[in-house]
Parts: structure tokens; C-alpha cells; sequence
């Protein structure tokens, strides 16, 4: 299929310039241009940052996206689907309350927002997956599935699952249902280590199924796996290490299912994709809180290939010197790859190979620098 060209632009701003002005430009030289949004509905799939972290896109991003598509005849509008977690993303009332809270208003974007699967998450379309080696179908939020062109804008950063998140995990893990999380996530599941556990209960305050108890003994945190549908929730919001996870097949398989289901997503319909790479924290948005950034800015990549570009960031940011008082500095490097040495247990590459197996893209790319 030969290399994808992705463009590229650093966050350096000339007095007069602007980031977005540069993102805009960045998105011309790409082709933006070229798609058909003529009376054509447009959703831009964005993760609006669970409330108390800081590191997600700021809202100005998408505002700039909106008007363009709007000036070239489209109707944006914002969109997520509800989490799978306890928190405040769960139902679409307190996800909007969410949103709004982190700026993305209909009057800061100048588009509306739509949680894609609805009130409960269960306002869904089951969708066929070409080619699926783990799934047949996927089920996706309504509201996507209905869409004519897909606009991906995603915060590039590290996972604790997938090793790295960004347009493949937004689109892929980030258009599921509530249901289709659940069955993307339902392999893999975490364990408890007594000796770490403090009984804090902080476990089980945002376990959205009720599969941790604290009867044993020792009041130690203990894990019904048949009520667990291992979305790794617990092991983000514990503060002890206490939470492990059964990562031998796991890890991989959850990487791949979401790699399906961004290729169901996709398939059919134009898509564009942008990914900006700063404030990379070492965890997912999903998380209430952010630590800090591992790596210092590097700028907004962008184009029509989601593994392509992905690959480009992790590329870019591997190249880039760790911040001393971030958590990649304290671990331990076994080797030169930031997101190994930040969550040893996971592999990103097998996202990025099954997405290229899938069809999704290509791995190879060009990368096209523009002022």
C-alpha cells in the first residue's frame, strides 16, 4: 500500500501566530479540504476529560475543527459515548454536565454535543466487523453509526491498558456502547495483592458492577471475577499498587477487539484524523486526576490514516527526552521505549499490528512538516 503521509506542525507560535491557526493549516495541507461536507452531518469524536483532569484537549481545538467543517458546508457536532465506570461520563445527563464543565459548550465550539449512545449508553447499532478476527459485530453508539463523516480529535497520551491511546483507541474504544465496552473489556481481569491493600475502599467507590467486597479476614479488597468485566478501572484509581491484572493474553486482546471496532467505525464513509501531542500524561483521560506529563510538547500531527498517524506519535514521542519529575523518569528503563518503561506490562505494538492486518492503515509514513 506504500507509506501515508502525515503532516505535522510543532507548537512554536511567531507573535501573530496561534496553535490553531497552525492546526488549520496543518489540516489544509492534509486534504480536509477535499471531503464532501455539503448538508453532511459530522461527528467529531473527542474525549471530553472526566471532571478534576486537566490534561485533556482544551475545548479551543475542537472549536477550530467545528468552524471549518462548517465552512465548507458540513453540520459538526461533538461527540463521546457514555463509560463503563462509576464517574461522572456514566449516563448522558451527567456527561453533558461533564462536558460543559470542561468547556465544551455549544457557545465555546460554536456545535452541539451529542452523547452518541444515548441516556443510558444502550441507545446503540450493531454494526458488521470486515474481516473480525474477535468480533462479528460491534455494537456503536447510535449517533456515530449515523453520522456521513467521521472527524477523529484526539489527546495523544500513555494507557494503562493499551500502552499509548490515540486516534484508533478514540474512535475504536471511545465509539463503543456501554455494552460494547463491556465486551471489549471482558477478558482480562484484575486481581487483588493483599499485602498492598490498606482497605481504603477507593476500589470498590468506582466499580460500576459491584464485584469488589471486603469481607475476608483480613478486610482485604476481594474481586467476584463473574461480576467483573475487567474495564481496569480499579487499578487507575488505586493509590496503594494494590490492583494487579491477569496481562498474559489480556492486554493484547482488549488492544485488538478496540482495533475492530474502529474499523467499524470507519468503514464506508470518509474520516479524517488529528492527533495532538501535548500534555502527555502517562494515564487515560478517564481518570479524575492527571499526573504529570512525561514527555515536554510536541504539536499536532494529522491525516487520513489512524495507524499512520499513531505511529508517528509514538515515534515522536519515544524521540523525546523524559521529564525529570514525571513517573517515566522514577521507573526503572528496561528500554528505550517510554510507554514500555511507563506500564511494562503492556505492548502497544499489538494495537498497531492488528490494525494493520485489519486493513485500518499502514504502519509506514511520511512525515510532512508545515509551518
Amino acid at each position: 500500500m506504500g507509506n501515508a503521509k502525515i503532516y505535522f506542525t510543532d507548537m512554536r507560535c511567531a507573535p501573530g501566530d496561534s496553535l490553531l491557526s497552525k492546526m488549520a493549516r496543518v489540516m489544509d495541507a492534509a486534504g480536509f479540504g477535499g471531503i464532501d461536507f455539503k448538508r453532511k452531518f459530522a461527528a467529531i469524536k473527542i474525549h471530553f476529560g472526566e471532571p478534576g483532569n486537566l490534561a485533556f484537549l482544551r475545548p479551543n481545538f475542537a472549536k477550530a475543527v467545528a468552524d471549518k467543517v462548517k465552512a465548507l458546508g458540513g453540520t459538526p457536532f461533538l461527540t463521546d459515548c457514555n463509560t463503563l465506570y462509576v464517574g461522572r461520563r456514566n449516563n448522558a445527563v451527567v456527561h453533558l454536565d461533564a462536558a460543559y464543565e470542561n468547556g465544551y459548550s455549544p457557545f465555546s465550539t460554536g456545535c452541539h454535543v451529542i452523547i452518541a449512545d444515548g441516556l443510558k449508553g444502550t441507545d446503540e447499532a450493531e454494526v458488521v466487523v470486515e474481516g473480525g478476527e474477535y468480533l462479528k459485530t460491534a455494537l456503536i453508539g447510535r449517533a456515530i453509526m449515523d453520522a456521513d463523516v467521521i472527524i477523529s480529535l484526539n489527546h495523544f497520551k500513555g494507557h494503562e491498558l493499551s500502552g499509548f491511546g490515540g486516534a484508533i483507541k478514540n474512535i475504536g474504544m471511545g465509539s463503543g456502547s456501554r455494552a460494547g465496552k463491556m465486551i471489549m473489556h471482558n477478558e482480562g481481569k484484575p486481581y487483588v495483592k493483599p499485602d498492598k491493600c490498606v482497605n481504603c475502599g477507593n476500589c470498590a467507590k468506582f466499580c460500576a458492577h459491584s464485584a469488589f467486597s471486603f469481607e475476608n479476614p483480613g478486610k482485604k479488597a476481594e474481586i467476584d471475577k463473574a461480576k467483573c468485566v475487567g474495564c481496569g478501572r480499579c487499578i487507575g484509581v488505586c493509590n496503594f499498587h494494590a490492583i494487579g491484572h491477569s496481562w498474559d493474553s489480556a492486554g493484547d486482546s482488549l488492544s485488538c477487539k478496540m482495533v475492530e471496532y474502529a474499523k467499524a467505525v470507519v468503514s464506508g464513509r470518509p474520516c479524517f484524523h488529528i492527533n495532538v501531542v501535548n500534555q502527555v500524561s502517562p494515564y487515560c483521560d478517564c481518570h479524575g486526576e492527571s499526573d504529570a506529563a512525561i514527555i515536554p510538547d510536541i504539536g499536532i500531527f494529522a491525516g487520513f490514516d489512524p495507524v499512520a498517524l499513531d505511529k508517528a506519535c509514538i515515534d515522536a514521542v519515544n524521540a523525546a527526552p523524559a521529564i525529570k519529575t514525571s513517573i517515566l523518569s522514577e521507573r526503572k528503563h528496561s528500554c528505550n521505549d517510554h510507554f514500555t518503561n511507563v506500564h511494562p506490562n503492556t505492548d502497544w505494538r499489538s494495537q498497531i499490528a492488528h490494525a494493520v492486518k485489519m486493513g485500518l492503515g499502514v504502519e509506514e509514513y511520511e512525515l510532512v512538516n508545515v509551518k
